[in-house]
């Protein structure tokens, strides 16, 4: 090797002259000899000045120098030249060999790159898979983008409520640092195709809320539809699902179809089984899971995991999951929910992210002003069926002592939101509330439909909750 050359190479490298060191780069190596390592600062440079083509050959010669290795960064590097000088093919083919390499510690980058070429081949069934891939990767710093492409992905095979929950979870994953704007305006547009109107304006206007972001043609479409759709409701309009979108704007030629919100297809929304999104055994999921498990230990995304694992089962145990839908069950649970709803209130964040569309300003407000800050929560009891609940809490009091409370709740999705909290203060009187609302020598207090009440009584009273309605 000449060493001067590649010397000038590197600082050319360091001081951004991309020019200079490939013309260096190109001086350093003797005829006939392989170097990895200037094959790859070749490959970099060129990258740099958008010869892509030529790139993509720098890294095959990196490739070449086994004694070199960093074959998972170099083919990752080739499968991207090769993708943006649109040699799909060959982009995908080097990217699947570095998502193979089991020495490469950011496999993540590769699975999103991967994304991207099927993605531009029109094979939305494996760009999503390997979006997913991506998001799981532990040492994904940002799962937050790969579900936000995955959630596309979910958008455009036709199925809204498979993105409903990957925006969600791209929000949990973003941090707040970053601008969420673009995500919720997403979320509304997944919201508005999966017909759920009112939480399509409320994620609308998380989207506007700063003022800073200005909605796409499409997304200010879906925005403006969910808006009429819910005044239609509120003003005592159609309340079956047809009217509604009569009023909303649907229907006739020319309208927004919510079932094709991109406008892309103008087709019918095909089935899950017609997509086949996961076609995989379970068996097989538990096998790679084992495998990603090995080979990365930096960081814990295990809430992402479990949310992955539950589309997936969505998909391929729908009728072990709608037992346990018929049971009570949900994800996020009834006792996440709460424990969320507190917190919120500790971090003075949106509370109204964990109460029902039903609730009202007021109710809201009354909500806010009932739960204390900073106060740890368990749960001592649920009385719950398929559609709705209601939980018994104590909350320890960051200034001493504890207060209990009653949370109704309403199925939401898979989920559950809170439609009232109830002060209960039937363990001052010597017995306590259950979770079905019954109580003997105690008082209570009931926040519902903007009122209050408190009621005592010297032998047996009963906690009212009475949850609010549309």
């Amino acid at each position: 090797m000449n060493q001067q050359a590649f010397d000038a190479a590197k600082a050319a490298y360091q001081q951004g002259d991309w020019a200079g060191a490939v013309s260096a780069l190109r001086s350093a190596k003797q005829p006939g000899e392989v170097s990895g390592e200037v094959d790859h600062m070749l490959g970099n440079s060129l990258m740099k000045q958008g010869l892509y083509a030529d790139a993509a050959d720098a890294y095959a010669s990196a490739l070449n120098d086994t004694t070199y290795g960093k074959v998972g960064a170099i083919s990752c590097n080739r499968g991207r030249a090769q993708l943006a000088a649109g040699d799909l093919d060959g982009a995908i083919s080097s990217l699947n060999a570095a998502a193979a390499d089991p020495s490469y510690a950011t496999p993540y980058k590769a699975h999103m790159a991967l994304g991207n070429a099927y993605t531009k081949r029109g094979d939305l069934r494996d760009a999503g898979v390997a979006f997913r891939n991506a998001a799981i990767d532990e040492s994904n710093p940002d799962p937050s983008r790969a579900l936000t492409k995955l959630g596309q992905c979910f958008m455009d095979l036709g199925r809204p409520v498979d993105a409903v929950e990957a925006y969600r979870t791209s929000l949990d994953f973003s941090t707040p640092l970053e601008s969420q704007n673009s995500i919720y305006a997403d979320l509304g547009r997944a919201y508005v195709a999966a017909n759920r109107m009112t939480e399509a304006v409320d994620a609308f206007g998380h989207a506007l809320v700063d003022g800073s972001y200005q909605l796409s043609p499409d997304a200010a479409v879906a925005y403006q539809a969910a808006q009429k759709a819910v005044a239609a409701i509120s003003g005592n309009g159609p309340s079956s699902t047809d009217a509604m979108l009569a009023a909303a704007g649907y229907g006739g030629t020319g309208a927004y179809d919510p079932l094709d919100p991109t406008g892309k297809s103008g087709e019918m929304m095909p089935s899950p089984e017609d997509t086949g999104f996961f076609s995989v055994s379970e068996h097989d999921l538990v096998q790679q899971e084992k495998e990603d498990r090995k080979m990365h230990r930096k960081h814990s995304h295990v809430g992402l995991k479990i949310l992955i694992v539950l589309i997936i089962l969505l998909l391929l145990a729908a009728g072990a999951l709608g037992f346990a839908y018929y049971k009570g069950y949900g994800w996020p649970t009834q006792q996440t929910v709460v424990e969320n709803l507190f917190q919120a209130k500790t971090d003075n964040g949106d509370v109204g992210a964990y109460l029902s569309g039903s609730v009202t300003s007021d109710t809201r407000s009354e909500i806010e002003a009932i739960i204390p800050a900073g106060a740890t929560v368990t749960v001592d009891g649920t009385d719950q069926d398929m559609s709705s609940s209601k939980l018994l809490v104590t909350a320890s009091l960051s200034s001493g002592g504890s207060q209990s409370y009653v949370i109704t709740m309403v199925r939401d999705g898979i989920s559950w939101k809170v439609t009232s909290v109830t002060l209960d203060y039937s363990s001052q009187g010597g017995s306590k509330t259950t979770a079905s609302g019954a109580t003997s020598s105690g008082t209570s207090a009931t926040t519902t439909s903007g009122t209050s009440a408190t009621s005592t009584t010297s032998t047996t009273s009963t906690t009212s909750t009475t949850s609010t309605t549309a």
